[in-house]
């Protein structure tokens, strides 16, 4: 079980502590705005925050942001649902909370890192991240169901 981990730049709170979370915001996110997750379920989205390492970004207590890593925090690492809402967007908020989330002190010395984007590279590329190389592309396989939320 983690601790709770904080970080704050002027009145913006990014934490871990997930009775801060306000998962019916998080679910009404993911299920209508994201293109990652259209239609997920209220129950998914509760099941997969509380087997994730989460992060609640707050704006003076009200969550304007959100991200989970799912992890063994030994080896490996998939960040997911990574969201600012739009009203908050172009503060440098993303770029924080990638330096916060990279930084935890259960997410050091990890082998991989993985996550999935279409349009955001940009912003993961200034923390390290790459594309899958044409080896990496070869070993790595997925089972993908497309459809699950329909």
């Amino acid at each position: 079980m983690s601790l709770k981990y904080e970080a704050r730049r002027d009145n913006y709170l990014l934490s871990t502590d997930a009775s801060l979370l306000d998962i019916d915001m998080v679910h009404k996110y993911l299920s209508i705005q994201s293109y990652w997750a259209t239609n997920i379920s209220f129950q998914v989205v509760k099941k997969s925050v509380q087997n994730s390492l989460c992060f609640g970004l707050y704006d003076n207590q009200k969550q304007i942001g959100f991200a989970r890593v799912v992890t063994d925090r030994a080896t490996f690492a998939y960040l997911a649902d990574v969201f600012i809402l739009e009203s908050f967007r172009g503060k440098g908020l993303a770029k924080w909370m990638m330096e916060v989330i990279q930084a935890h002190p259960e997410l050091q010395g990890l082998r991989r890192w993985m996550l999935g984007t279409r349009d955001a590279h940009g912003l993961y590329e200034q923390f390290g991240w790459s594309v899958l190389d044409e080896e990496t592309r070869k070993r790595f396989m997925q089972r993908h169901n497309k459809n699950v939320y329909q």
